[in-house]
């Protein structure tokens, strides 16, 4: 199966959208540190799952889902930490 055809890639990419909405409310000064940061740990979502079906064996495939799954979590904290800075109003469970 191509992974342009997977759930959880098409999902990725979904998540990459509401982000960068979100992200775009950010302050001016954010820009370049929590904007930038998340922004590129959500694209690594659907980039690291795709790379991840492009590998030879099942174990390169899963270690790429779980880098995945790592920035997954990483862009949940800095989206946590944006409303507990009230730079974000949105929750996280309204994103994710």
């Amino acid at each position: 199966m191509d992974y342009k055809e997977l759930d959880v890639w098409l999902q990725a990419r979904e998540l990459v959208k509401r982000v960068y909405e979100l992200s775009a409310t950010f302050p001016k000064e954010e820009q370049f540190s929590l904007t930038s940061q998340l922004r590129r740990c959500i694209v690594s979502v659907s980039s690291n799952i795709a790379e991840g079906c492009g590998r030879q064996t099942a174990k390169e495939t899963i270690h790429f889902l779980h880098i995945a799954r790592g920035s997954l979590f990483e862009a949940e904290t800095q989206i946590i930490l944006a409303k507990d800075l009230n730079i974000a109003t949105t929750n996280v469970d309204e994103i994710l």
